[in-house]
Parts: structure tokens; C-alpha cells; sequence
């Protein structure tokens, strides 16, 4: 890669500029700052005097000489362009009746903007393949860059690419017997999955005990805290676990480079690139003063640092916590946009819509390989009222804040992401999404392609404010490294919520009225194609409400409807799969009609069903509801071409009395051209017809108790994975105070995994277990006679 040194020439107009072309000239009204080279043939890499301040410097005289004009600013060559610090745009720089204009000099010129710095090595043989470099930084780094290819910390387990999890995870990579072989791993990382496979934890090691166990910083990257993973983590940073080709460490004390190349590889004239800053551009306003009519286009943004362990924000009640940042920053902006760019191994997110913006729009971006997520948009808590932070808080109806509505207006309203390509997001983070959106009105989510990511594709933290349209988007390979989620999912858990569903049953059915305080406008979800092989496809999770489900594909992960009021689902066609009512609330008003389903109803915890479920195609008669869906029928679809994904349904198909109507197969996800050619095509199933199958179901003292089977069954309990013995349902007079729902974990002391386990403790001989600790609302409890 050419290293081109950043410096700025104001010109007062380009009229009369030698070596500008026609296509420099954006308009007559267009004042140019033309970037480019100090000195071609120059290999000086530090000292360089023309900085990210001076660039701000010169966008300020600028603005206040033509404070009409648009101002631009181009760089001139293609290369790579490493400012020393984050280029922050405020609005004295942007605003007046012009705009700003970040751009290469030609369409097809391939500039990029680098969030690392270069640095010149000079490599000498170590052993063991492994070669050393004297690096004098005045900073750490996380990622290193050979010849643009970035390199593999050193770690433990070695790194696989076919590994599920972080690309290998081993249980003993935090054990006594491996800290032992560590002289100094303070600086290291221990990477690792949440208890329940939702999302991750990241800390910094600072030290060992007399135990060899370590001492570490860090955990606050989830918002349900469980604790770590047992088995899936891995450690990084670690001197002693350089041991293969690629991996690198850096040895700060004594400013050292270690790096053992993969063979065949040449490092002398190798680029040599390490992390440094984690953001490139930032547009930083206010809701009174907000930065306006920025556009950045066609640029390429690499190398920003991971910002994992300042991910420390909590997200409400999710489960997510943020780091309000990414490698553009939109903060306080008005009618900014973000087009055509390419986000190339960034540490942590992509682009990030942060508090107060309005009509900004981020279209023909290519988004791959982010430590975090894709494209957020997260508003500020301040616009929230009655806002809580975890899962298991909750207020008494008096402190309820019952004005309908955000309280201010710091979040982003009316943006849109259109015609984004997102994959491998969430290389280093797991609580992560393709498309994430907290706190925000009005998002549109249009023809986006996401894919190979750990978590969701598209993420809907909570109810406020609602008003999204989700539609046109490709969204497959999803939650590839964690569990109990969807391709698409989303949250509710707003101002009325409680960790005690019976509690909370019973206010939202004495007060209706406070079930859309928050999610205020109808968010409407259609013409998506979703798959997950790990979840559902859809997946509206803990308290989702207000939503309209329409003219969807879902290939392989069935549609979930958890507690949550105001769904209709209608005209989706669910292949493989079917639809999944879990715990609803009384009156939840939902609907589910004039779908094509491929199995039976999978309902878990249901004593209430919504104002319709009927209209439906199921594959067979056995699939019929006995409880709901007096006019559903049973048959063949009679799919137009089901190997070539199109669902739409023949002129004789049962469906059609259904009030089923076809709705276009070919519109899903990218659609400028060379996005599409670069895009990966969904992996269309091969479409088995399901049938009702046989369970671990059995009696227990006149219970009806079966094994944990299902991702449903472990979703609806909160499960942090397959051990327990699920309670159908309880017989009256019942010597312990258990419910349906319920999942016992322990019989006095003894481990229940299975239904076997727990038979057996009441088969032994002597006393009978006194005592059994449960899993109810998220908790364990212990229950005796």
C-alpha cells in the first residue's frame, strides 16, 4: 500500500487551480481543499506537521470566508492516509448555507483513511521462526497490519477459521495448570461467552494469586450478568502463546515487536500498520446546534482500534451494553450522510448514530470484518421516560412517568440505512447486531444483505420509540456464536415492565393504558427473507408490542412471539418451521392469520391466545390447532419453485382460500450492482414436512414434567442451557409450591439435569429430598414443603 502524508492546501477557489479537473468541480459554489502528498518519495513516517487540527483549522477559515458554499474536501490520490488524530467536524465547520463534501479526487480512486499509524521496523531472526523488531510507542496496540492483512494476536487455543466460537475456545484457557506456564500476562485478554450464550465478556488481566488463578478487570460488556462461558473463552496477548504463523505480540516495557510469519512470507519492504485511534471522522453537534449536511462518499475506513473494553454502557433492558462510538460518529447531526464507503477491519463499530440526529443516511456501504457491530443508531436515556437499566428492575405504578412518548429530543428520528452489505461483524464482541437500534423513531432498515454474524442481523433493543420500517432486507447466518436469539430479534421490557411475569400480567390487564407509553408508533416488519439455524428467524422476545408482521420468508427458524401485546402477523410464509406463541399476557390482542406454516404450533407456556389465530395453511391434518384455527386448512402449498427460493404459491394452492396473496421472491437485500456481486446468496432449504414428534413428557407425583428438549423450552424459562426438568403442569394440593412454567434444577442437593435425575431422587431409599431449587423468572429459588 502507497503511504501518502496528509496535508492540506486551502485554495480560495478552484478556478484558475493548476492540475484540477472537471471532475474535482462539484459545483461553482464549491470551495476545494485538496489533500495529498508532502513528499512523494519520502519514507519519514513521525514528525509530520499537517494534522487532523490543521485540516479542522482550515474547514474553520473556510466557513468563515464562504459561509454559503459547500466546501470539499478531496483527496487527491489514491493510498492510504493516516491522520494523527480523529477529524471532528463541529457545526462551526459545517454549518451555514453550504455543506461539507469528504471525497476522493475520482470515482474508483481507492483512498483510504486509516485509524492506525505506520511505523518502520526493521526485522532481525529470533528463534523458532519467530522474528523481532525494536518498536518505540508511546501507546499499546491491539491490532497489527502486514502489507494490509491484519495478524493474529498471540493467543490460546490457536486460532481455526472453521472453529464455532471466536474461531476457537478451550475450557482450560484460564486453568492454574496453563496461568502457571505465564511469567507477566498482566496485559493479556480473556475472551469468553456469557453463562447463557448471550453476547460476551471481555477483561484485562492485571495480575495472578497465590492460586495461579488471575486477577482481571473487566465483566460490564452484558447487561444480565451470569458470569462467563465454562468452556467457550479463549485468552489473548499472552508471550507465551506465540507458537504459530501469524500471531504477533507486543512487548511495551521492553519496545519489542514479535512476529512469526507465515512461511514463504517476505518481510523486508513488508507494510507494517498497528491500531491506534477508534474513530476516523466524527460529526459532533447538539439537538440545538446540530452539525448539517455533511456528506462522506466513497471512501475506505480501516484499521481503527477495539474499543471492547470501553463497551460499558448499559442499553435499558437489554441485554446489551455499547460503546457510543465507531469509526464515523454521528452525534447531534442534521440531513449528514454516509455513502458508498467501505468499513475494512475496523476494532469496533462501524458507524454509529448516536443521541440527536434527524434524516441522516448511511446507503452503498460495505461493512465487513467489525470487532462490534454494523450500523447503530442509539438514542440518549435522557429521552426516555421512566427509563430502567436491567433486566430485573422495576417501579411501582406511582413512579411511572405516564406521559406518552420520548421526554426529549436526543435520539435519532427518520434515518435510514438503505442498501448496506454487512457481514462478519462481531469479530471480537458477540452482544452485537448487524443493524442495532436503541432509543430511536422512525428507522428505515431497506435492502440491506447481513450475514455471517454472531448475534442478530437486525436488532430492536426495546419498544421506544417505534415507528421503524424493516423491509426488503437478506438476512441469513445468523447467531453463528451465541444462542436464544434471532435473525432478526427484538426487545420490549419498556417503562411497565416486571421481572415477575403474574405481576406484571396483572397491571397491564388493571392499566392497558401503559403498554404503548413507550412504543409509541407501529413498527412494521415485511417483505424480509430471514434465516437462522440457531434460533428463529423472527424473534420477538420479553415484552416486543406493537408490531406488524408482513409478507416474509422465513427459511429455517420458524416466527416466536414472546410476552407482548399488539402483533399481527399475517401473509408470511414460515418453511420447515412454524410459529411459536410463548407466554402471553391476557389480552395481548395479537394476531396470526393468512400464513403458510410447514409444522404444527410449537406454544410454550400459553394460557391466554390472542383475538385471532385462523386462516392459516398448515402441511397436514395432524399439524391443525385443537384450540385455535377453526377455518385453517391443511394441505400442499404447491410453492411456484421452492429450489429456486420462490414462494410464491400456484393458482390451485389451498393457500389462495386463505386469503394468502404472492408477494415478490426476487427483491431481497442489496441492489446496487456491485454490491450484488459481491453479496452471498441465502442457503435455500431443502423443505421437510413437520410433523408432531415424541417427547421425554412423563409424571412426577401426578406432575406432567418433561426434559428441556428445545431451544422454545429454554427460551421461555430463561435457561441458560438444557439442564432441568420442565413442569407442564401441576395437579391441586401438590406438596411443593411449584408452577407450569417452572424448571427444577436440584432435588435437595442433588443435580437434576434430566427427568431420570429427578426419578430417581425419589426412588432412593431413605428420606426424600426436603427441599428443590427452581428456575422461575430468571432466578433460582429454593422451594420446600
Amino acid at each position: 500500500m502507497k503511504v501518502i502524508r496528509l496535508y492540506v492546501l486551502l485554495l480560495a477557489a478552484l478556478t484558475g487551480t493548476p492540475g484540477a479537473t472537471a471532475q474535482e468541480r462539484l459545483s461553482n459554489d464549491t470551495v476545494y481543499i485538496p489533500v495529498g502528498t508532502q513528499n512523494r518519495h519520502s519514507t519519514k513516517l513521525y514528525g509530520n506537521v499537517y494534522t487532523a487540527a490543521r485540516l479542522q483549522g482550515v474547514l474553520r477559515e473556510n466557513r468563515q470566508r464562504y459561509p454559503g458554499k459547500t466546501l470539499a474536501v478531496v483527496f487527491m490520490e489514491p493510498g492510504a492516509y493516516y491522520p494523527d488524530s480523529t477529524l471532528v467536524i463541529t457545526p462551526e465547520l459545517a454549518n451555514g448555507n453550504g455543506a461539507v463534501v469528504i471525497m476522493p479526487a475520482h470515482p474508483g480512486d481507492m483512498v483510504t483513511l486509516s485509524g492506525g499509524q505506520p511505523v518502520k521496523v526493521k526485522w532481525r531472526r529470533w528463534k523458532n521462526g519467530i522474528y523481532k523488531a525494536k518498536l518505540a510507542l508511546p501507546y499499546t496496540f491491539d491490532h497489527l497490519y502486514i502489507n494490509d492483512i491484519q495478524q493474529i494476536r498471540a493467543r490460546y487455543p490457536n486460532y481455526d477459521s472453521s472453529a464455532q466460537h471466536y474461531n476457537g475456545s478451550a475450557a482450560d484457557a484460564v486453568s492454574p495448570e496453563r496461568v502457571k506456564t505465564w511469567k507477566h500476562p498482566q496485559g493479556g485478554y480473556v475472551h469468553a461467552l456469557h453463562k447463557g450464550e448471550w453476547g460476551g465478556y471481555h477483561y484485562r488481566i492485571t495480575g495472578v494469586n497465590p492460586d495461579y488463578s488471575l486477577q482481571m478487570e473487566g465483566g460490564y460488556q452484558n447487561n444480565r450478568q451470569m458470569g462467563m462461558h465454562a468452556s467457550r473463552r479463549f485468552v489473548e496477548n499472552i508471550f507465551e502463546e506465540l507458537d504459530t504463523a501469524r500471531e504477533w505480540y507486543y512487548d511495551q516495557p521492553a519496545q519489542t515487536l514479535y512476529y512469526k510469519p507465515a512461511p514463504g512470507t517476505r518481510l523486508s519492504g513488508a507494510s507494517v500498520v498497528v491500531s491506534r485511534l477508534p474513530q476516523v471522522i466524527a460529526l459532533k453537534g447538539t439537538a440545538d446546534n446540530p452539525v448539517r449536511n455533511v456528506t462522506i462518499a466513497g471512501l475506505r475506513l480501516a484499521h481503527t482500534a477495539p474499543t471492547f473494553m470501553d463497551t460499558r454502557e448499559p442499553l435499558l433492558r437489554s441485554d446489551w451494553t455499547i460503546y457510543r462510538g465507531g469509526t464515523i460518529l454521528l452525534d447531534g447531526t442534521e440531513n449528514c450522510t454516509i455513502r458508498d464507503c467501505e468499513f475494512d477491519h475496523n476494532g469496533g463499530n462501524a458507524v454509529f448514530v448516536s443521541n440527536y440526529n434527524r434524516h441522516a443516511t448511511i446507503s452503498g456501504c460495505h461493512i465487513h470484518d467489525a470487532g462490534g457491530s454494523g450500523i447503530c443508531f442509539v438514542g440518549s436515556p435522557d429521552a426516555v421516560r421512566s427509563p430502567l437499566f436491567e433486566y430485573n428492575e422495576s417501579q411501582p405504578l406511582a413512579a411511572i412517568d405516564t406521559v406518552r412518548g420520548p421526554k426529549t429530543s436526543h435520539y435519532p428520528d427518520s434515518c435510514t440505512a438503505y442498501d448496506n452489505l454487512i457481514y462478519r461483524t462481531g469479530t471480537i464482541e458477540k452482544q452485537t447486531a448487524g443493524i442495532q437500534l436503541s432509543m430511536a423513531m422512525n428507522i428505515s432498515v431497506l435492502h440491506n444483505s447481513i450475514y455471517d454474524v454472531p448475534r442478530a442481523g437486525i436488532n430492536v433493543s426495546e419498544g421506544t420509540f417505534g415507528g421503524h420500517d424493516i423491509a426488503y432486507n437478506d438476512v441469513f447466518n445468523t447467531v453463528l456464536e451465541t444462542g436464544d436469539h434471532g435473525a432478526f430479534n427484538s426487545w420490549g421490557r419498556d417503562r411497565y415492565w416486571h421481572p415477575d411475569r403474574s405481576v406484571m400480567n396483572d397491571l397491564t390487564e388493571a392499566h392497558p393504558e401503559l403498554i404503548l407509553l413507550d412504543a409509541v408508533h407501529t413498527t412494521r416488519l415485511h417483505h424480509n427473507r430471514f434465516r437462522c439455524d440457531h434460533g428463529w428467524d423472527i424473534d420477538l422476545d420479553d415484552g416486543s408490542s406493537n408490531y406488524y408482521i408482513y409478507n416474509n420468508v422465513c427459511l429455517n427458524g420458524g416466527l416466536k412471539l414472546r410476552e407482548g401485546f399488539y402483533r399481527t402477523v399475517e401473509n408470511n410464509v414460515i418453511l420447515n418451521n412454524s410459529f411459536h406463541p410463548h407466554v402471553w399476557f391476557k389480552n395481548s390482542h395479537d394476531v396470526f392469520r393468512h400464513n403458510i406454516v410447514t409444522g404444527p404450533y410449537k406454544p410454550i407456556g400459553i394460557r391466554y391466545w390472542g383475538d385471532e389465530l385462523d386462516f392459516n395453511l398448515f402441511p397436514d391434518k395432524a399439524a391443525l390447532p385443537a384450540e385455535t384455527d377453526r377455518h385453517s386448512v391443511a394441505g400442499d402449498p404447491g410453492f411456484v419453485n421452492p429450489i429456486g427460493g420462490d414462494y410464491r404459491v400456484k393458482a390451485a394452492s389451498p393457500a389462495l382460500r386463505m386469503v394468502f396473496n404472492n408477494f415478490p421472491m426476487d427483491s431481497f437485500g442489496v441492489v446496487s450492482p456491485a454490491l450484488r456481486l459481491l453479496a452471498k446468496k441465502a442457503p435455500l432449504p431443502v423443505l421437510q414436512q413437520q410433523h408432531l414428534i415424541g417427547t421425554s413428557e412423563t409424571t412426577w407425583l401426578g406432575a406432567r414434567v418433561k426434559n428441556i428438549e428445545t431451544l422454545g423450552e429454554r427460551s421461555a424459562a430463561g435457561l441458560p442451557d438444557n439442564n432441568g426438568v420442565y413442569l407442564i403442569s401441576i395437579p391441586d394440593n401438590f406438596p411443593y409450591r411449584l408452577q407450569a412454567g417452572d424448571v427444577i434444577l436440584k432435588a435437595g442437593n442433588t443435580v437434576v439435569k434430566n427427568v431420570e435425575d429427578l426419578l430417581k431422587a425419589y426412588t432412593r431409599e431413605g428420606d426424600k429430598p426436603a427441599t428443590l431449587t427452581i428456575f422461575r423468572d430468571q432466578r433460582q429459588i429454593i422451594l420446600g414443603f
